[in-house]
């Protein structure tokens, strides 16, 4: 702001949002593509195998998300120093990510017989239990590589340049969809290794992307203009603000996702069918998800960068843009699960439906996703303005209120319909899509409110005096 209290620099609008955004958009893209290519060669080599994919995958991610989402924390503390002009303020932020992620490594690994247990809870059956074993015990290597590299791209989306991140994930990620298929059906001389190979290749892949990052961030022109090797050491002050802002974030993504995981694994105790079809259905789903992901993570930066300015109208405004332009990517992509589903549904044919009734599959997919279809737009507004929210580090009450709603309302309610009722596959499904609206709503009127205007995340705005100016009448 200048003295008079009005915002310096104009509103960038839809090209200054689209600018950071469209990268991080294909960034998460190649991130679905990813998973779906994952599942999807696992649905072409065998029944087991593709219905063991999705609960190992996303408990595996459950156990992670935490500390990757705290770790990348380091996104805001970024993004708002950059907005002040503190080039190395901005490594020293990404020491303390870089810091967090290799103390995280070992926790992570520990963490392997939790998820075990939660595995053999599920009830799932012996043959399907075994390959979700050993398919979650190699991902869990994966931990350490996301973790750092979550903290290391922080560095880059913070400041915007993201084309770093696209760039960077596209080459990881497309390695992994090659070693996949080569690995998994054993191509070009390699062992088939079914699920195993699926495993072991994202591992790969995850290990890859920070090391590329880890290369340009101590390249000779980055540590010249942020004196990045200077800066890699602790900052106590500065971690224990990333800490109390960022834990927040983690408990947020692990309470949300462990409570999805748990409507995954307990919608796998109702039998061969509801369970193919959910997987179908919640792979196609990664084509919408993902990218209001890279969409969330710009209103974050953006966001930050305009408060980092002291700049709350613009942030507010960028807030409402990146919805918008959410709302309607995610309406159109609704629009094609109705009008062409079978496009979406064939692509599934193969042994991951050999001991089910295809018809009758295919039938609960197609009801599936016409469910998808109508909670896009509350889960593109819980993505896009909890990331808002973050940005401008109103973190707490992201986590409060996401984790009340997940395990109040969503959890409770799967295991009563599962467990206690045992209602059909339509009816858990619908209750997670009442869950989404719940969550798009509380955001959406939690962004409204402008409360978290207010929040001083760098701990400076006190010692910003302002020339009182006369007002005149």
């Amino acid at each position: 702001m200048d003295s008079r209290g009005t915002e310096a620099h104009p509103f960038g609008g839809w090209q200054e949002l689209m600018r950071v955004a469209w990268p991080l958009i294909i960034n998460s893209g190649t991130f679905a593509v990813l998973n779906f290519f994952d599942r999807l060669f696992l649905s072409w080599y065998g029944e087991a195998e593709f219905r063991a994919s999705l609960p190992a995958g996303i408990l595996f991610f459950t156990l992670v998300c935490g500390f990757m989402a705290l770790a990348g924390f380091t996104n805001t503390f970024v993004a708002q120093l950059w907005g002040t002009g503190d080039k190395e303020g901005c490594a020293r932020a990404t020491a303390q990510g870089i810091l967090f992620s290799v103390l995280s490594f070992p926790l992570i690994m520990a963490l392997t017989p939790v998820g075990l247990w939660f595995l053999r809870l599920s009830g799932h059956g012996a043959e399907v239990l075994a390959l979700e074993e050993e398919y979650f015990k190699i991902l869990m290597w994966c931990g350490g590589g996301m973790t750092l590299g979550s903290a290391l791209s922080s560095f880059f989306s913070g400041r915007g340049k993201t084309f770093v991140i696209m760039g960077c994930n596209i080459f990881a990620n497309g390695l992994n969809i090659l070693l996949n298929y080569l690995l998994v059906f054993g191509k070009w001389g390699l062992p088939e290794m079914g699920i195993a190979g699926a495993g072991w290749a994202t591992v790969i892949g995850s290990w890859i992307s920070p090391l590329i990052f880890a290369l340009i961030y101590f390249s000779k022109p980055i540590n010249a203009g942020f004196k990045t090797f200077k800066n890699l050491r602790y900052d106590a002050g500065l971690f224990k603000r990333m800490i109390r802002f960022g834990l927040p974030s983690g408990l947020h993504w692990f309470f949300d996702v462990a409570a999805f995981t748990i409507f995954v694994l307990l919608v796998g105790r109702m039998g061969p069918i509801a369970h193919i079809a959910s997987n179908i259905a919640l792979s196609i789903n990664l084509i919408a998800f993902m990218p209001m992901i890279g969409m969330g993570m710009a209103a974050s930066i953006l966001v930050g960068q305009y408060l980092g300015r002291n700049e709350p109208g613009h942030a507010e405004k960028m807030g409402w843009l990146a919805l918008k332009i959410g709302v309607v990517y995610i309406a159109f992509i609704g629009a094609t699960f109705l009008i062409f589903p079978g496009f979406y549904i064939n692509v599934f044919e193969g042994n991951a439906a050999g001991s089910v009734p295809f018809g009758e599959l295919m039938k609960t997919v197609r009801i599936l996703l016409v469910m998808l279809a109508l909670w896009g737009v509350a889960d593109a507004a819980a993505l896009i303005l909890s990331g808002a929210l973050k940005g401008a580090g109103d973190t707490y009450f992201v986590m409060y209120f996401q984790s009340a709603v997940a395990w109040g309302f969503l959890v409770v309610g799967q295991v009563l319909i599962v467990l206690v009722f045992k209602l059909n596959i339509y009816i858990s499904w619908a209750w997670t899509l009442l869950y989404i609206a719940i969550l798009g709503v509380g955001f959406f009127l939690r962004f409204q409110s402008g409360r978290w205007k207010s929040i001083d995340l760098l701990d400076r705005r006190a010692t910003i005096v302002v020339d009182p100016i006369p007002v005149e009448h």
